[in-house]
């Protein structure tokens, strides 16, 4: 299995639907764990960021209007449940949770695992996921 990504602030911004500035407010407040890379830029684990989203959501203003063009999602995997067959993953996208049921076989295939940047794309009542390649 691949190391577990690490995103930049930017990145992680991007993730949860906030600035910059609120990621550095959040890792300076201790909310949210970050190292420095060799260069000196702040980096969040993947694992961290996914628990963070996590609990960022349960915070979340259920009446907040955010759209998504074309019903693609981008966010990070959160949790991934799998059995001999099937496989449940479950994607933070933004305030937003989408859960996604698939085979084990591509979730094996894709790489996924928690902390991992995929994107939900939605049509009707089913979620494919893609995973993104950095």
């Amino acid at each position: 299995m691949a190391g577990v990504t690490s995103f930049r602030i930017g990145e992680a911004a991007a993730l949860l639907g906030v600035s910059p500035d609120t990621i550095r407010r959040w890792v300076d407040a201790g909310r949210l764990a970050a190292v420095r890379d060799e260069h000196g830029h702040r980096t969040i684990e993947g694992t961290d960021l996914a628990a963070f989203a996590t609990t960022l959501a349960a915070e979340t203003d259920e009446h907040s209007e955010v759209s998504s063009a074309r019903n693609r999602l981008r966010g990070i995997v959160t949790a991934i449940v799998k059995d001999t067959v099937m496989a449940q993953v479950d994607i933070q996208a933004g305030p937003f949770r989408v859960v996604s049921l698939m085979s084990r076989e591509a979730v094996d295939e894709m790489g996924l695992q928690v902390g991992s940047l995929a994107v939900a794309v939605i049509k009707s009542t089913t979620v494919v996921v893609e995973k993104l390649s950095r």
